[in-house]
């Protein structure tokens, strides 16, 4: 085993590198979408209820951990959650924290040419003089491969290799390289924010139409920004909040504990956790719900909005309503809303691969260079079929397994570890050393008591969801003695197919697509099954190699 003495090059260089590990695609995408379905201010009050008992908790004790590890010379989650305990298995159950990142970067960086191309075409006003309807055709036929712009045969893969290679070459430069692109592109994104948050908070009603007569930004905005109390009794809506706490400060994945093995012994971990996890707060309440909501609501109202709300809106609606603002500023609007997800996808991406580097660099000695293009290339090899059988499913259950179910399981399982098996009082003195900020004792409470018991009840909620997410009529059914129905959406009907079963069902003329969204999403899950297997197994005979270097 070698011990690397790359370290960070500055405590600024290290919040922002970490502060861009968070604020990724899931701040400007993912969020309004999770609010507006969840019932906008309804969403609120769980949300950041979910931040404080969930998200803080598990930064102190990813970035803890981090530092704890990286101490002894382990700088990856299988040898740095083996350095906390005497039972083995805790080392296989760090093998999520390099499984996850690949899963992941996997299809994101796919998002992330689709954000790259876009910039272009805003450039380049590819999108001046098309309709709604166009312009989201444009986007479907991009990703389902039916259909190529620029005249290049298969220009998606070409597209998704070669933002993968930029990732490939910052990885190469190691820690420095992390660093420069944070510096350049965190306040670039913060900046291309601000631009597009001031115009939508400024908007009004002023581009209402004909077609839409109450077009009013304000009401995007108050939809999202009046609490609603009764929501706190909705389990629907905590599920929901956790699991954007979980995807936006990207715990559970290993990458936080990853940069923070880096750290300096006695360097504050307290400050700079607060510090890089109110950033993406700030990036994502503030910036996430005042562009897409209240810009699309300025144009076409609130109750197209509601209706419509979905994850493709950024690349089938927005460019569309960035042309109502003039050739000018439609532009600007464009670049700088396609320039700020780009930033905030590749500086997330890029901490993915840091824990496999680190690892093999540990274990086998490999170089930087190496230990990037072999993350590129098993990045490759994961994602590609993301990007062929897209339409399929392929891309929704990588998010869905390696993006969701295995944040919660691996945070749930290292929350214990922490707490319970290395030891609250032990964990809370790594926490505290060297911190330059006093925490609330209650913390320690927190992260003992309250922190696994919110976890274990979002696995719960997850696996047994009640049909309908009705969890006052399963409750009330199980008080009666009787089974309730479970939800398509549950991880139990999931895992049996019964949630395309279900649509095939409902839908008979569309029985030949769904039948092969499950053949694909069958092949999907075994592709990550044996990613995870092999990196178990390697992580396996680097343990061998340890014991025998030992003798």
């Amino acid at each position: 085993m070698s011990v690397s003495k790359e370290s960070w090059g500055s405590r600024l260089g290290l919040i922002l590198a970490m502060a861009g590990n968070a604020v990724g695609l899931g701040n400007f995408l993912r969020f309004p979408v999770q609010a507006v379905q969840n019932g906008g201010g309804a969403f609120i009050l769980p949300y950041l209820i979910c931040f404080l008992l969930m998200g803080i908790p598990l930064l102190f004790i990813e970035w803890s951990v981090g530092r704890y590890g990286g101490k002894l010379g382990n700088h990856s989650t299988p040898y740095i959650l083996d350095s906390m305990s005497k039972k083995p298995i805790w080392k296989y159950i760090g093998v999520f924290g390099i499984f996850t990142n690949i899963a992941v970067v996997a299809y994101y960086t796919y998002i992330e040419s689709w954000t790259f191309l876009y910039v272009f075409h805003s450039i380049f006003g590819t999108f001046t003089g098309m309709g709604k309807e166009e312009i989201s055709l444009f986007f479907d036929n991009y990703v389902n491969l039916t259909g190529s712009d620029l005249g290049i045969p298969m220009l998606p893969v070409v597209i998704y290799i070669l933002v993968l290679a930029v990732n490939v070459y910052i990885l190469s430069t190691g820690l420095g390289g992390i660093e420069k692109v944070a510096k350049i592109g965190m306040p670039l994104l913060i900046l291309f924010g601000i631009v597009l948050a001031y115009r939508g908070w400024t908007m009004g009603a002023d581009f209402a139409s004909d077609a839409y007569p109450d077009a009013d930004a304000w009401d995007g905005i108050n939809f999202l920004w009046t609490p609603q109390y009764t929501s706190l009794a909705d389990p629907k809506v905590w599920l929901a909040a956790a699991g954007q706490i979980f995807f936006t400060l990207s715990v559970g994945m290993g990458s936080i504990q990853c940069y923070a093995s880096y750290m300096r012994e006695n360097e504050d971990i307290a400050l700079n956790s607060i510090t890089a996890g109110f950033t993406n707060e700030l990036v994502e309440v503030l910036l996430g719900s005042a562009i897409v909501i209240p810009i699309a609501a300025g144009f076409l109202g609130l109750d197209w909005v509601l209706e419509n709300a979905g994850f493709g809106m950024a690349f089938q609606t927005m460019p569309y309503l960035f042309q109502q603002w003039g050739a000018v500023f439609g532009v600007v609007a464009g670049v700088c809303w396609f320039g700020l997800l780009f930033f905030a996808g590749i500086t997330s991406s890029l901490a993915m691969g840091t824990p496999w580097m680190g690892f093999m660099q540990d274990e086998f000695g490999w170089g930087k260079v190496k230990g990037a293009v072999s993350f590129g290339l098993i990045a490759l090899a994961m994602g590609l079929p993301t990007v062929l059988f897209y339409q399929y499913g392929y891309f929704d259950e990588y998010d869905y397994w390696g993006g969701t179910v295995s944040l919660v399981v691996f945070a749930f399982l290292e929350t214990i570890l922490f707490a319970w098996v290395f030891g609250m009082e032990k964990g809370w003195a790594e926490i505290i050393r060297g911190a330059d900020i006093r925490i609330p004792g209650a913390y320690k409470w927190i992260m003992k008591y309250v922190t696994p018991l919110l976890l274990l009840l979002v696995l719960i909620g997850a696996l047994f969801t009640p049909a309908g997410n009705d969890w006052s009529g399963a409750i009330s059914a199980l008080f009666d003695g009787q089974l309730y129905s479970l939800d398509p959406s549950s991880l139990i009907s999931k895992i049996t197919h019964e949630d395309i079963k279900a649509q095939i069902l409902l839908n008979p003329e569309n029985s030949s697509l769904l039948e092969k969204k499950m053949f694909y999403s069958t092949l999907a899950r075994t592709q990550l099954i044996i990613l995870f297997v092999a990196i178990a197994a390697i992580v396996w005979y680097s343990n061998k190699k340890r014991q025998s270097a030992l003798l």
